[in-house]
């Protein structure tokens, strides 16, 4: 893989990470921008350049033995995109030089799906199937973001219509593209072989990440059968992580002989995390609890914060660093990005769970938001130091 592909993700999800704590600081001191454009300028950033750039070269170097000057091309120009929404975002939101930076990102991402498509060489069935079906999620997200403009001009930027479209996208590319394409690259790494029991996980999952859809869709266009739809969804999905682990409790154990310490912790916390994540939506069972969690915007944080930090970049950070030896800067860094990790979403959780009793805020708690924040770009700052220094790429 080429180490300055991998140094230009990182660098994106630094100033993601960057931009995250200046919102966080906000709330203590003006910081002279737009928050809701920052926060789209985060988001993208994160989501683009980081998750979505970095699966773009495990999946070029895993997948496509013949490395044709075309990867590295699209590779550059959704940069350039990335870059554009970075720079554009925080002064303007959503408008002329933001939407511009989008669509290119879109089209450089229908034509990388092409090439995946046509030039894989996978001849594993169980990786072959979850890249395929994460693809495809990932061009049906874009559905969402074609809607944004007919719903703003037909009906505004308050309407039902306008908030399913945002939703649309983010619920297919966190659960359906970013997350499945993760467990392509796992299952890919730890050999889990075809079997009744993986059709069946596969199965489930597909129908769970549509179904679960539900949920958001409830928040914007009540319907009481959409709540069922949800649980329904919700429960096949707690069977899903039962399959899950049985799928990969031995066969991660027997990959992981030989990793460090620090790879083989960071493999089990990113499927805890990921065991957590489909508890915590185990929650929306009961539907006055899913209200709770739309109401309350710290839970709604805490879980993107969850499947982004947690689960998603748990597991390319341990892609990343498997059958290397860890060096002090990388351990520092690692170290310091999951304390930054835990400590902010256990305030958020305790805060979540304090509005919605009527407590109040805990004491100083925009101040600890920030500085745990902060050990976020921090250990990113370590992880980048390590890479730049390494002299070979795993």
């Amino acid at each position: 893989m080429q180490k300055k592909l991998i140094i230009v993700c990182l660098i994106n999800f630094l100033i993601a990470a960057l931009m995250g704590v200046a919102l966080r600081y906000s709330f203590l001191d003006p910081i002279g921008l737009n928050y809701r454009f920052l926060t789209h300028a985060h988001s993208h950033v994160a989501m683009l350049g980081w998750v979505y750039l970095i699966l773009y070269a495990f999946i070029v170097y895993y997948f496509i033995p013949d490395k044709r000057p075309i990867y590295n091309r699209l590779f550059w120009v959704t940069e350039i995109a990335v870059i554009g929404m970075m720079v554009s975002f925080p002064f303007q939101g959503y408008a002329a030089i933001s939407i511009t930076f989008s669509t290119l990102h879109i089209f450089c991402s229908y034509y990388f799906v092409h090439l995946v498509w046509k030039y894989h060489k996978v001849t594993s069935v169980t990786t072959l199937l979850l890249l395929k079906i994460a693809l495809v999620f990932m061009l049906i997200s874009t559905i969402g973001v074609w809607c944004l403009g007919p719903a703003v001009g037909v009906l505004g930027q308050a309407s039902a219509f306008y908030q399913i479209a945002i939703q649309f996208f983010l619920h297919f590319q966190f659960n359906g593209w970013f997350l499945i394409a993760v467990l392509a690259l796992l299952f890919y790494l730890v050999r889990i072989e075809d079997s009744i029991l993986f059709q069946n996980f596969f199965k489930l999952l597909i129908i769970s990440t549509i179904l679960t859809f539900a949920l958001p869709v409830q928040w914007f266009a009540p319907h009481p059968i959409l709540i069922y739809i949800n649980i329904l969804g919700v429960l096949l999905q707690l069977l899903t992580l039962y399959l899950f682990i049985k799928l990969i409790k031995f066969k991660m154990k027997k990959a992981l002989k030989g990793q460090s310490k620090l790879i083989v912790t960071l493999y089990y916390f990113s499927v805890f995390c990921f065991a957590l994540k489909i508890l915590f939506q185990g929650v929306t069972l009961n539907p006055e609890f899913s209200e709770v969690v739309f109401m309350h915007r710290n839970f709604v944080i805490g879980f993107i914060h969850l499947v982004m930090l947690g689960v998603i970049t748990g597991f390319l950070f341990a892609f990343l660093y498997s059958n290397q030896k860890p060096s002090a800067s990388l351990k520092l860094g690692l170290y310091s990005f999951l304390s930054g990790f835990v400590l902010t979403e256990i305030i958020l959780l305790i805060q979540g769970v304090r509005f919605y009793l009527g407590i109040g805020v805990i004491s100083n708690y925009y101040l600890l938001l920030f500085l745990f924040s902060g050990l976020l770009p921090l250990g990113i700052l370590f992880i980048l130091i390590h890479y730049i220094k390494s002299t070979a790429v795993n």
